[in-house]
C-alpha cells in the first residue's frame, strides 16, 4: 500500500510538472516591401522552428493634398520559397491618419484595407499555385518520354493547384501609435475592420506606454494585442542610453498583469547608429561594424559611442569629423533580462507568439541561432 502511494504521489507531481510547462509560437517580423525567401532563409526557419510570420502588407497615411487617408508602400512580392509559416498581414496606420479622418473616411479605408488584404492574398496563392505547377510540370522532365510531355498542360495544373489554396489569412493586425486624442476614431476604426473580416481575428500592436497607462489608452476591441517591447525612447534623445531598449526601461513599463486582452510578444533583434553633430540628431543608419573596426577614424569615448576624427561616407550618408556616433544594440545579457521581466508579468500559453524585430540575416547571425533558439525557449 506504502508502496501504491509513493507511485501516486510521483505521477501527479510529474504530471503537475507537464501541465505548467507552455510552447510558445515561434515567430518573427518581416517589414520590407518585398518578401523574398532564399535557402539560406529556409535553412534558418528551419533551425528556429519558426512556424508564424507577421508581414507588413502596406501603410496607410494622410494625403494633406487630397485630404483623406490613401494605403501605401504596398509590398510587391510573396515568396517563402520552402519555408511554409503561418502569415499575419500586418498594417501600419498613421496616427495622422485617426486624428484626421471623419467617421464617414474610416468606413471607406476599412473597406479598402480589407480589399487590399485580400488582392494581396490572392497575388500570393496565386505565385504559390504557379511554383507547385512548374515543380509538378518539370519534375523529370528531361527523364520522360514519347508525347507524355505535350500531355501535361501547365494551366491544368495550375488550377488544380490553386483549388487547393485559399487567399485567406487567421489573423490581421493593424499598427498604430495611437494617442488620447485618437483612440476614438480610432477604436472606431478597428470596429470597422472587424466587421469587413470573415471568419478572421484582428490583433492591434500594443505600445508600452498603452499597456501601463491603458486606462487612459484605453484597450482597443480587437480579439488579441502584440505587446512592442522595443523602441522605448527616442533615438533623437542625446542623453537616451539606447533608443532600443534597456531592461531597467522595460521594467519601468511592464508593472502590472492587469491587461484585459490576451497578448502576444515582440522583442528587438535588430541595431542601428544613431548620429549626432554636436548635441543634434542627425540621423540613424544600419551600419556599425566600420565604425567599431576603424580605431583611426573613430574614436571610442564610451562603451557604445565613438567620434568621427574624419569626414567619412558611410553607405549613401556623409558624416563630417567631430560627429559623435551612439551604436545602439541589444546584448544577449539584457535580452534575457527583458524576458525574464516579461515572463514575470505577461500571462502566456500554447498559443502565445513570441516575435522578434526583424527577420534579417544581418542581425540574426550578428545573435546566432543558438541564441536566438535559447530565447525563444526561456518562455517555456
Amino acid at each position: 500500500m506504502r508502496s501504491l502511494i509513493i507511485v501516486l504521489l510521483f505521477v501527479v507531481i510529474n504530471n503537475s510538472g507537464c501541465v505548467n510547462k507552455q510552447e510558445v509560437i515561434r515567430s518573427f517580423c518581416y517589414w520590407r516591401t518585398t518578401a523574398y525567401f532564399d535557402n539560406e532563409d529556409d535553412s534558418i526557419c528551419k533551425s528556429l522552428d519558426v512556424k508564424h510570420i507577421y508581414v507588413r502588407f502596406f501603410d496607410v497615411d494622410w494625403n494633406p493634398y487630397k485630404k483623406e487617408p490613401l494605403p501605401v508602400a504596398t509590398i510587391k512580392k510573396l515568396d517563402f520559397n520552402e519555408t511554409n509559416p503561418e502569415i499575419t498581414p500586418s498594417i501600419f496606420i498613421t496616427n495622422a491618419v485617426v486624428l484626421e479622418s471623419s467617421k464617414g473616411q474610416l468606413d471607406t479605408l476599412a473597406k479598402q484595407i480589407q480589399k487590399r488584404i485580400k488582392e494581396i492574398g490572392q497575388r500570393y496563392v496565386n505565385h504559390k499555385a504557379e511554383t507547385n505547377a512548374s515543380k509538378i510540370l518539370y519534375a523529370g522532365y528531361y527523364t520522360q518520354k514519347g508525347d507524355f510531355r505535350k500531355r501535361l498542360n501547365f494551366d491544368s495544373i495550375k488550377a488544380v493547384e490553386l483549388a487547393k489554396l485559399e487567399p485567406n489569412f487567421n489573423e490581421v493586425l493593424i499598427d498604430c501609435d495611437w494617442t488620447e486624442q485618437s483612440k476614438e476614431n480610432y477604436f472606431y476604426l478597428l470596429e470597422q475592420i472587424k466587421k469587413e473580416l470573415e471568419n478572421c481575428q484582428l490583433s492591434a500592436t500594443i505600445r508600452l506606454w498603452q499597456y501601463k497607462y491603458y486606462e487612459k489608452a484605453g484597450i482597443p476591441p480587437v480579439d488579441r494585442g502584440l505587446l512592442m517591447c522595443y523602441n522605448l525612447s527616442n533615438p533623437n534623445d542625446y542623453m537616451a542610453k539606447n533608443s532600443i531598449g534597456t531592461s531597467d526601461e522595460l521594467e519601468k513599463y511592464i508593472t502590472h498583469s492587469d491587461y484585459e486582452l490576451d497578448l502576444d510578444v515582440a522583442l528587438p533583434l535588430f541595431s542601428w547608429t544613431v548620429i549626432f553633430r554636436g548635441s543634434n540628431f542627425k540621423g540613424v543608419v544600419s551600419d556599425y561594424e566600420s565604425f567599431i573596426k576603424d580605431s583611426v577614424r573613430f574614436k571610442k569615448i564610451a562603451p557604445n559611442r565613438y567620434v568621427l576624427q574624419d569626414d567619412v561616407l558611410v553607405g549613401q550618408t556623409y558624416l563630417r569629423n567631430g560627429d559623435e556616433i551612439r551604436i545602439e544594440k541589444i546584448s544577449d545579457d539584457e535580452i534575457n533580462k527583458m524576458i525574464s521581466i516579461i515572463k514575470n508579468r505577461v500571462p502566456f500559453n500554447d498559443n502565445t507568439k513570441v516575435t522578434f524585430f526583424s527577420f534579417d540575416k544581418k542581425y540574426i547571425h550578428d545573435y546566432g541561432i543558438k541564441n536566438i533558439s535559447g530565447y525563444y525557449a526561456r518562455f517555456h
